[in-house]
């Protein structure tokens, strides 16, 4: 499966608003039609999982908006805006973004992320 089709399938398909998944250089492999890391936002991103509670500090800032965090893991990013929010997770070579209005309860986008996460995982993606 390509990355275009896992931010399809997987994120968008699933009931995200958008989506992209982004190498650990912050580099942009595949996105959602109409949504774009702006600057270094991809960069930044990455960043946020260096350090526990560093996404507290600075917020997300994903497609020139700016998240609040309500968690900031070596794994997980978490952030809060309005009845939307984002779900950024680290994988073995990069970072799922998903990003979520208020079709989407945040569980749920928390689950579908973090399952689409183990997958890559286990599979050294």
């Amino acid at each position: 499966m390509s990355w275009q089709q896992y931010v399809d399938s997987n994120l968008v398909g699933a009931g995200f608003a958008s989506a992209c998944l982004i190498g650990l250089d912050g580099g942009v492999w595949a996105t959602s039609t109409n949504f774009s890391l702006q600057g270094t936002e991809g960069k930044n991103i990455v960043a946020l999982f260096a350090k526990d509670g560093a996404a507290f500090a600075t917020g997300i800032h994903v497609a020139g908006k700016k998240y609040m965090a309500i968690k900031s893991e070596a794994r997980s990013v978490y952030g809060k805006l309005g009845a939307g929010g984002v779900v950024c997770v680290k994988t073995t070579t990069g970072v799922i973004v998903a990003v979520y209005d208020d079709k989407l309860q945040p569980g749920a986008a928390v689950n579908i992320a973090e399952k689409l996460a183990d997958y890559l995982i286990d599979n050294n993606c």
